[in-house]
């Protein structure tokens, strides 16, 4: 420690001495007009309970570093020869009013109390500045005057109570503002609920309306896929070619929307929680056998090739395999679409360590930017592409994968870059989530 100042404390004309001396260093180093005032009071404190024990107490004023920091560092000692500790008030008082403060044990308890209160921000004080210090010191020696320093004292506790005063009447302006901040947030909340409710309505409204309106189509359009196949099979009679054209052309629409509607209705009864899973143990090898058969119509293999990779994942895992089947036919006829020349490529591995499965799928496509990979997975949001464009769909078939992986308990990804191609995810959990506990409850 750098040492400013040594006070010996005999008398309350001394105590008086050391609180006036605390205030001139701790003005001398800069602190404001308050610190000022808590340093002087935990000071002259401290030092009039040294004065209570008898002669040879001591005050000491320095500067110590403490983790890199400079502090105004005061130690306020009793003599050797104190009768007892120092008080326990004069303690309290250095704890609230310093940043830090240590007691020093002596033979009958409590002999000296440290002090520190760090500096404000400035250049170090070195050598140089203390011996300025100093010099003040000696020029501006005060005189124990203990009536001027009560005076003084009470200009302070004025001051320090038109502060608080303040400081009062600025909480209570700001309490008036925290309350009619509240109320416009109560206020913001009641409207927010509002409108949640009216959404949740009106998401309720569109579901049945999707629901109902997909089962009112459903008939009109199996008796026109079916008409449309008695007139192809020539059940009436010959056709001629145009006419042929035409009711292919029948039949096409007809599947279109007919595909539309079944789309429609699944994101319909998913929203509404009327879908249920139907889990049993599936093998990857016969759903991809499965899968192979019913898709091989749509595959030009002067174009591209299907291919449906060897995998690893030999054991049965617990699953929905019919949901699993319908986002893997979306993900594979997604990549047929757009794939002009290349290969499709579908497989299974390991994820999380074992803890469940990834279908992989894909294709050497025109890939998709990264701006439109979640415009994508939006209700009837398509990209503009030629292909796209010659190759029309409904917009939903990536949404309603999302949310069948979500059913299933697992989750949809997607990585691809543009001319290079597309890679679609699906990702489940070996066991499918709630099953084991319920087979234990069981």
């Amino acid at each position: 420690m750098q040492r400013i100042l040594n006070i010996g404390i005999a008398n309350e004309q001394d105590v008086v001495l050391v609180r006036q001396r605390a205030r001139q260093i701790s003005h001398l180093l800069g602190f404001s007009q308050q610190d000022q005032v808590r340093i002087a009071t935990a000071v002259s404190e401290a030092a009039r309970g040294a004065c209570q024990l008898g002669a040879g107490g001591r005050a000491t004023f320095g500067i110590a570093d403490v983790e890199r920091r400079q502090h105004l560092q005061v130690t306020i000692g009793a003599g050797s020869a104190a009768p007892g500790p120092l008080p326990d008030d004069a303690i309290v008082t250095a704890h609230r009013l310093m940043e830090d403060c240590t007691v020093e044990q002596g033979a009958h308890g409590p002999a000296a109390i440290v002090m520190r209160k760090a500096l404000p921000p400035q250049a170090p004080v070195g050598g140089t500045r203390l011996g300025e210090i100093a010099d003040q010191l000696a020029k501006d020696s005060p005189v124990a005057n203990t009536s001027l320093e009560v005076q003084l004292q009470n200009r302070e506790l004025v001051a320090t109570l038109a502060e608080l005063r303040e400081r009062q009447e600025d909480l209570l302006s700001l309490t008036r503002e925290l309350e009619d901040t509240n109320r416009g947030i109560v206020a913001l909340y009641a409207e927010i609920e509002d409108k949640a409710e009216r959404l949740r309505r009106a998401d309720e409204m569109k579901s049945r309306f999707l629901s109902n309106t997909s089962h009112e189509l459903r008939t009109p359009l199996s008796s026109i896929r079916a008409l449309a196949k008695l007139l192809l099979d020539r059940m009436d009679g010959d056709l001629t070619q145009e006419q042929e054209r035409q009711v292919r052309y029948i039949e096409t629409a007809a599947n279109d929307l007919s595909d539309l509607v079944n789309d429609l209705l699944d994101l319909a009864k998913i929203e509404a929680g009327k879908v249920e899973v139907q889990t049993a143990p599936v093998v990857v090898e016969n759903l991809f056998r499965t899968l192979k058969g019913m898709l091989r119509p749509l595959v030009d293999s002067a174009r591209v090739d299907l291919v449906f990779e060897s995998t690893d994942v030999d054991e049965a895992f617990e699953s929905d395999e019919g949901k699993i089947a319908q986002v893997l036919r979306n993900f594979i006829s997604n990549a047929l679409k757009f794939t002009e020349q290349g290969s499709v490529r579908v497989a299974a591995v390991h994820e999380a360590g074992g803890a469940a499965i990834a279908f992989e799928v894909a294709d050497t496509g025109i890939g998709i930017s990264p701006e439109n990979l979640q415009l994508i997975f939006e209700e009837f949001s398509q990209i503009e592409h030629p292909l796209q464009r010659r190759s029309k769909g409904t917009g939903l078939g990536l949404p309603l994968c999302r949310k069948l992986a979500g059913l299933l308990g697992g989750r949809v990804e997607v990585s691809s870059e543009p001319g290079v191609g597309s890679t679609f995810r699906l990702v489940l959990p070996r066991q499918f989530p709630g099953h084991g506990a319920a087979a234990d409850g069981n």
